[in-house]
């Protein structure tokens, strides 16, 4: 487990597989500064 973000810390390179197959990037794939990111916990 690792440890909380702090304000002002870089976010850690994260990489995805969406829903539709395809892969998204955090941070990279990001166009703005500021960004809300939201995972949900889908089907069981």
């Amino acid at each position: 487990m690792t440890d909380k973000l702090g304000a002002g810390d870089q976010f850690p390179s994260l990489s995805l597989t969406i829903q539709d197959g395809s892969t998204v990037a955090l941070p990279e794939d990001i166009s703005t500064p500021y960004a809300i990111v939201l995972f949900y916990r889908g089907h069981w």
